[in-house]
């Protein structure tokens, strides 16, 4: 077993070698690329990829197909970036429950983030809106924490999946407040954000991003933003501490990542242009309006947050008692 983990480790190495040295020899890109998003269209991370890929495309000349792929919370589409072949031309555009939380909620993953992926780059940090229908009674995070706890259970939140970083958001939010919330798991963020404007559900935590349209449509009211203070472009909207919750704080973030075995030469290009692309002025503007931070690393700082983030959220969902189901 130990001698053909041993030929296997190193006809991986000179595969890449291999590839590497095809690509140094080529004119990069020659080919479309793709970034696959294993979340729903519209969602926070969907946004914040959009944005940046088609600055990069520009920059680079050569297009870049964004692919969403949704489906149990991330796995599906992470699993298919995992196993697409590491030549340089897919992508994987991953938010933090995708790469640190999940892991938590399943003792058999079909891929390890560690292990079947390559970091490239942190892009942005994501702020979140606590939201309700905008004809809901409830105007307040106090108000809905009074709410729940005058009828436990019947309060319902809507979130992207078992095990979503909504799921979690929202968890958290309960037991911090001494409450119980009904889970009511949709298949995308933006599924239930819509779900929540329908008053299927009334309330869901989300990305800015996501909310937005619903928001500036009409349909959906903020209550406030789990950041620690409020934000310079949302300055007229309370944070989720000043409207009912001390203390509460939530965001998420969104990262690139390539298949294991991609040539080292092909990452450092796509970090150095996702770089660039976060540079542009139009770029943070966008950014800005959505609630995104854009940020930029190198693979191996976005590898250390890795590795420390996967502990952390271990440590909480363990300790806050919190089940996929």
């Amino acid at each position: 077993m130990q001698r053909r983990r041993i030929i296997q480790s190193g006809l991986a190495s000179a595969s890449s070698m291999l590839l590497g040295d095809a690509w140094a020899q080529s004119a990069y890109p020659n080919k479309p690329i793709k970034m696959i998003i294993p979340l729903a269209a519209g969602s926070a991370v969907d946004s914040a990829a959009r944005i940046v890929s088609q600055k990069m495309a520009m920059n680079m000349g050569m297009g870049i197909a964004i692919e969403n792929q949704a489906g149990a919370s991330g796995l599906i589409g992470a699993e298919r970036v995992a196993k697409s072949p590491p030549d340089g031309y897919t992508l994987g555009g991953f938010n933090d429950s995708i790469m640190t939380m999940l892991p938590s909620f399943h003792s058999k993953m079909p891929w390890d983030i560690l292990k079947d992926f390559e970091p490239v780059s942190l892009v942005a940090t994501i702020e979140w809106a606590l939201v309700v229908p905008t004809d809901s009674p409830i105007k307040t995070a106090a108000d809905l924490i009074e709410a729940a706890r005058k009828a436990p259970g019947k309060i319902n939140y809507g979130s992207g999946g078992n095990g979503s970083p909504q799921h979690i958001a929202m968890a958290l939010f309960a037991l911090q407040s001494g409450i119980q919330l009904t889970h009511v798991p949709y298949k995308g963020a933006t599924q239930a954000a819509v779900g929540t404007a329908a008053d299927e559900v009334q309330t869901c935590l989300q990305g800015i991003a996501t909310v937005s349209p619903l928001v500036k449509a009409g349909k959906l009211r903020i209550l406030g933003i789990p950041a620690p203070k409020r934000l310079p472009q949302f300055a007229d909207i309370p944070t989720v501490s000043e409207s009912g919750l001390p203390g509460y704080e939530m965001n998420s973030w969104f990262a690139v990542m390539a298949p294991t075995g991609t040539p080292k030469a092909v990452i450092d290009k796509y970090q150095s242009e996702v770089v660039k692309a976060l540079a542009d002025a139009g770029v943070r503007e966008q950014f800005a309006s959505q609630g995104l931070t854009p940020l930029g690393t190198t693979p191996s700082e976005l590898a250390v947050l890795l590795k420390a983030q996967l502990n952390r959220y271990g440590k909480l969902i363990r300790e806050a008692g919190i089940t996929a189901g």
